[in-house]
């Protein structure tokens, strides 16, 4: 096999507000994305032979391969990064697979489906039938015991922990809630091309913005992405295979996954790293690494998906890899014309914990995006930021 790892195929379900699909579970939406990304590809599932997905999902790969008819399943991986810092990781993983010879084609997906379950952002538990909080309970795991000892001072969801890092930031380097506004104002402008976009149909103007209601200062309600019930998925196969796929293969050029030292779990309950590391998007280790590999810089790229739960945070991720320096990632948005989640991102297209934007760089590369950058040969997709996290760094195979 020569040349690298190759997506070849890509699928979604429909996208909808939390609780908007219906009775359909979880599981389900998984097993339809798989099925439409193979398809995609002009392959069939009697191919695939392994699955990859992270953050603790909840539908294991030998349940999916089993009931998805797969002959055999050679490779199962699942990312130890937490939340949305694991889906390009996942892909890498996927990638590292394949070139290794441990499986031949193998599909990384991501399903939520907060209709069926938990939704996101609640606090620690719900309230006991008397009205009352839930009592003492004994954590269950590292992440809880660290966030023990944050809950008691309010630190109860995603909004509040990063609200404390955007505040810090806006004092330390002057930004404003306008150049937040910005990226929820673009973002929302290319959902309105995307026909699945969940907001798509729904404009927004920085005035809409600003009058939004404040969830944690100095995030406003349009400052913070939605949360979504669906899933999507992605094909990686080798380079070899990938000449043989329906539609053009896009080379994953370079991957990388990771923190800083003592990072934990990122700012959500350490706040104990230093000034420069917790007013950043704790990606500079990772994106280090992945330009690198790639063997390109910033200035390079025609595209980037960057991990967008909340607008602050996209500011922060351009400053980690290097778009522009510390401090100058408001004004810089204000001004590039790089195209960036031309799907909507989480803020408007949909929150499938950023699998969704490895989803639109590959429609960015095969010049299948509903807002096109011209001539785009290379595209950067980065993962949550504020967590341990991961990159890609992909390229339209010649």
């Amino acid at each position: 096999m020569t040349g690298p790892a190759c997506l070849v195929g890509v699928g979604e379900t429909p996208y909808a507000k939390w609780g908007g699909l219906g009775g359909t579970t979880e599981y389900d939406l998984a097993l339809r994305a798989i099925e439409a990304a193979v398809a995609d590809a002009g392959l069939t599932l009697d191919q695939v032979d392994g699955l990859a997905s992270f953050a603790a999902d909840r539908n294991d790969a030998v349940f999916v391969a089993a009931d998805l008819g797969l002959p055999e399943l050679r490779h199962a991986t699942m990312s130890w990064l937490p939340g949305g810092g694991g889906a390009c990781a996942a892909v890498g993983n996927a990638a590292v697979a394949v070139e290794a010879r441990q499986a031949e084609v193998v599909v990384v997906y991501r399903s939520l489906c907060q209709g069926q379950f938990r939704r996101f952002g609640r606090g620690p538990g719900p309230r006991r039938a008397d009205g009352r909080p839930p009592g003492l309970r004994r954590a269950a795991s590292p992440l809880d015991a660290q966030a023990a000892f944050t809950m008691p001072f309010g630190m109860l969801s995603p909004p509040i922990t990063y609200a404390m890092v955007m505040q810090r930031h806006m004092h330390r380097f002057g930004t404003t809630s306008e150049h937040m506004g910005n990226v929820a104002v673009r973002f929302r402008d290319n959902a309105a091309r995307n026909p699945r976009a969940v907001l798509g149909g729904t404009a927004l103007t920085l005035a809409d913005h600003q009058a939004s209601r404040m969830v944690a200062e100095p995030l406003h309600l349009f400052d913070c992405c939605m949360e979504n019930d669906g899933a999507c998925a992605v094909v990686v196969t080798t380079s070899a295979r990938a000449a043989d796929c329906a539609k053009g293969a896009v080379e994953i050029l370079a991957s990388a996954q990771g923190a800083a030292g003592a990072y934990g779990h990122g700012q959500y309950v350490n706040v104990y790293v230093d000034d420069d590391l917790y007013t950043s998007g704790g990606s500079q280790v990772v994106a280090r690494d992945l330009w690198a590999r790639a063997g390109i810089g910033p200035g390079e790229v025609d595209a980037a998906m960057i991990y967008d739960h909340f607008t602050g945070l996209v500011l922060l991720q351009l400053e980690d890899y290097g778009f522009c320096g510390r401090g100058e990632g408001g004004p810089f948005f204000a001004e590039t014309e790089l195209p960036m989640n031309t799907h909507g991102g989480s803020l408007s297209e949909a929150y499938i914990h950023g699998l969704n934007h490895v989803v639109e760089g590959v429609r960015q590369l095969r010049g299948e995006s509903t807002t096109p950058g011209p001539g785009a040969e290379t595209c950067l997709v980065t993962s949550a930021a504020g967590v341990p996290s991961s990159g890609l760094v992909l390229g339209r195979r010649r």
